[in-house]
């Protein structure tokens, strides 16, 4: 996790370096950082591992082991769905976020245990 880590600090100094070079022109830059979200490929690597483990087939029961077997630090007893992740991308791409610049919005549920 080293390297992804490496990117994603840069990617988040880059967001800073990009908003201070956009300051002034109406065009802000901003991180979206999502957490684990029910995307297809999440879906079927879970679904996957569902089925190894014997949870059966339902999307609901697989989502609830995995949160309560698995992902144990949650506060919030799902994953994140990509409409969630939509919506927070619709509103800082709109006019009224327009006074957000340079920051790293995490979608995540609270689990990052830093600032960033």
């Amino acid at each position: 996790m080293a390297d992804y880590a490496a990117a994603k600090a840069a990617l988040l100094n880059a967001t800073v370096s990009r908003a201070k070079a956009l300051a002034g022109t109406g065009v802000t830059a901003n991180t979206i950082s999502p957490g684990l979200i029910a995307t297809d490929g999440v879906q079927q690597v879970l679904r996957a591992e569902a089925q190894a483990r014997g949870w059966g087939e339902d999307w609901d029961v697989i989502q609830q082991r995995w949160m309560a077997d698995v992902f144990h630090n949650h506060f919030v007893s799902r994953l994140g769905t990509v409409e969630e992740v939509a919506d927070l991308v619709a509103f800082i791409a709109s006019p009224r976020a327009d006074y957000i610049q340079g920051a790293n919005l995490r979608i995540d549920e609270g689990l990052v245990p830093s600032i960033n």
